[in-house]
């Protein structure tokens, strides 16, 4: 049995055939020394979504492909939903052109709503707790897809998602914010995934 040990993870050359390398992403080769990337998955740092009214991520790498957005308990101070947010460059976020919508269902109602302003979380009530996903990915060049779905703990309702964008430039950032811009998160937890 072989077992391979990676001592470092700079770049010391181009890589031989069979090897594997680390630049900020993960290669394999073969033995025609063709390279193909590997799949990686980095988890950023979890910030607790007990104040303000925006959380961001920033500095994503140009490979990132696929994001997903988690939840635990995550609560506003009022009635506005959750809203994902993706940003291009330093500190831009893009809030128009989303097409999609989101919804909130339970055992007896159903409110659903159209969403431009990014990929919402549709909620009804103040200090509902909110705990899931929503996944975003690359579809081709600069354009992004999204679907989600949360539980909350009023009434045992459910919360969903589901839309596209296409950005002016490369993703760089993702910002979780509300609707209206003004409701605070008061509760919870938000952390992100990404791989290429």
């Amino acid at each position: 049995m072989s077992i391979l040990a990676l001592t470092s993870d700079t770049l010391v050359g181009t890589a031989a055939s069979g090897q594997i390398e680390y630049n900020g992403q993960f290669f394999g080769t073969d033995s025609n020394a063709s390279r193909a990337q590997l799949q990686r998955i980095t988890q950023g740092t979890s910030v607790a979504s007990t104040s303000g009214t925006s959380i961001d991520f920033t500095g994503l790498p140009a490979w990132v492909k696929k994001i997903t957005v988690m939840f635990v308990g995550t609560s506003l101070s009022g009635s506005s939903s959750i809203l994902v947010q993706l940003g291009t460059g330093s500190t831009s976020y893009t809030a128009t052109g989303y097409v999609g919508g989101g919804a909130r269902f339970g055992a007896s109602s159903v409110a659903s709503a159209t969403f431009t302003t990014g990929f919402a979380l549709n909620n009804a009530t103040a200090a509902s707790l909110i705990s899931g996903n929503v996944t975003i990915t690359n579809v081709t060049g600069n354009t992004w897809s999204a679907s989600g779905m949360c539980g909350e703990t009023s009434g045992e309702f459910m919360c969903m998602t589901g839309g596209s964008i296409a950005l002016a430039a490369a993703l760089t950032a993702v910002r979780i914010t509300t609707v209206n811009g003004t409701d605070t998160f008061d509760a919870g937890t938000v952390n992100i995934i990404y791989e290429g």
